[in-house]
């Protein structure tokens, strides 16, 4: 009888470098700051400056006008990620890498909290012209 060799189960993640440094995953890191931020900024587009794009009537314009406002953030969000991803094999220091870390994860939360209070100023701005 031929015993089997033992079999690990391998994921589909495992065969691409993690940017880990010190026992920190910094892509995973980024990824869970981005589904936050993206979060945060999704929720501010529906109850902050939905409110100021408001028509009477049944209109349904604001609503597609929001799917374009979120639709806009995701691609930035990916950017992040796959920055962070393709790090992987940077060899840069703990210190450079959370540096990068953290002015990444500010201009990810500047895009995500800014963005909606631009979109306001842009709508309060425009209104009285049409």
């Amino acid at each position: 009888m031929v015993a089997a060799a033992p079999h690990k189960s391998v994921s589909k993640h495992s065969a691409r470098r993690d940017v880990q440094h010190g026992g920190i995953r910094w892509d995973k890191k980024m990824s869970n700051n981005c589904a936050a931020a993206l979060l945060v900024y999704t929720m501010m587009q529906i109850f902050f400056v939905l409110s100021f794009i408001e028509t009477k009537g049944m209109s349904i314009a604001p609503y597609f006008g929001l799917v374009l406002l979120v639709a806009v953030i995701i691609p930035f969000c990916r950017k992040f990620e796959k920055r962070w991803v393709d790090m992987a094999g940077s060899g840069l220091t703990e210190q450079s890498i959370a540096a990068k870390f953290r002015s990444d994860q500010i201009v990810l939360w500047l895009l995500a909290i800014g963005l909606p209070f631009l979109f306001v100023g842009l709508i309060t701005a425009v209104g009285p012209l049409l």
